[in-house]
């Protein structure tokens, strides 16, 4: 593993902790399903909202904020926001009472993510709770692969280590294809919900960035799962970058609802990102 050294604190992350995904999510919901295949967009637009990477993202980070037990809150969540754009399979399980896995595959796992990037301190405990919050539905090999390599890539990026040193390790540990370029990706890709046709493609668009805003547009541009695809990068831009700029940052929390908003703004304080 690369040499880890720490750089976030207070006065670089303020207030941004899991607004990364979340901005990303929001940004890239008007998207999915009328790709774009340009940089040239704007942010916001009225008819920007959160979606359900948005739910699943504070449900994960209510659980390492409060404990409890991942299925049980990640399907209180749903229930709570049923008509956010959840897949066909995760709908059928949240609507059960059953809380065995569907053996998914799906993006669904790494969207979720970040909080555990941000969280846990060393990288056992990252893929640890990255599986252990993945495996409640997305029990595939895949679907725990794309979690773990999104939570590492956060972890990672948070802790001070240079782009070259987070693709080699993403490449080495987890085997995704990072050498790509956005001109190589935009024309050919199109809408996939696995881990593994868009996991890689999220990490490219940051890796090839220049700035949070610039890893946005990055996602978006490539077209496919928009918002998940932007939610996954949103998360390791904001780890990387130190943070999201203001106006990104309360534009993304004046989407949200007043009980997503608290629980986000719990787990900030509790990090010392406030």
């Amino acid at each position: 593993m690369p040499q880890v050294i720490y750089k976030y604190s207070a006065t670089t992350a303020k207030e941004t902790i899991m607004l990364g995904a979340i901005a990303g999510d929001i940004i890239g919901s008007i998207y999915e399903a009328n790709n774009i295949k340009t940089k040239e967009f704007p942010l916001f637009s009225p008819k920007c909202r959160f979606t359900d990477d948005t739910v699943l993202t504070v449900a994960v980070a209510d659980v390492v904020l409060n404990g409890g037990d991942y299925a049980d809150v990640i399907k209180a969540y749903y229930r709570r926001y049923p008509y956010k754009g959840y897949g066909g399979n995760f709908m059928e399980w949240g609507n059960s009472d059953t809380r065995e896995p569907y053996n998914s595959w799906g993006n669904g796992s790494a969207m979720r993510v970040s909080s555990i990037g941000f969280a846990f301190n060393d990288i056992n405990s990252v893929l640890e709770e990255a599986k252990r919050s993945a495996e409640v539905t997305h029990n595939h090999p895949e679907g725990i692969k794309g979690a773990g390599a999104t939570a590492t890539a956060i972890f990672l990026a948070r802790t001070g280590e240079t782009k070259s040193s987070i693709k080699d390790f993403i490449e080495r540990d987890f085997g995704y294809n990072l050498n790509q370029t956005l001109e190589e990706i935009r024309p050919k890709y199109r809408f996939d919900v696995s881990c593994q046709g868009s996991v890689p493609q999220a990490i490219i668009a940051f890796l090839k960035s220049t700035d949070f805003e610039d890893a946005i547009r990055n996602a978006i541009s490539i077209g496919g799962d928009s918002d998940t695809i932007a939610c996954i990068t949103g998360g390791i831009a904001q780890a990387f970058y130190g943070g999201v700029p203001e106006q990104i940052a309360s534009s993304a929390l004046a989407c949200l609802d007043e009980d997503l908003r608290k629980v986000t703004s719990q787990f900030m304080s509790e990090y010392k990102l406030l």
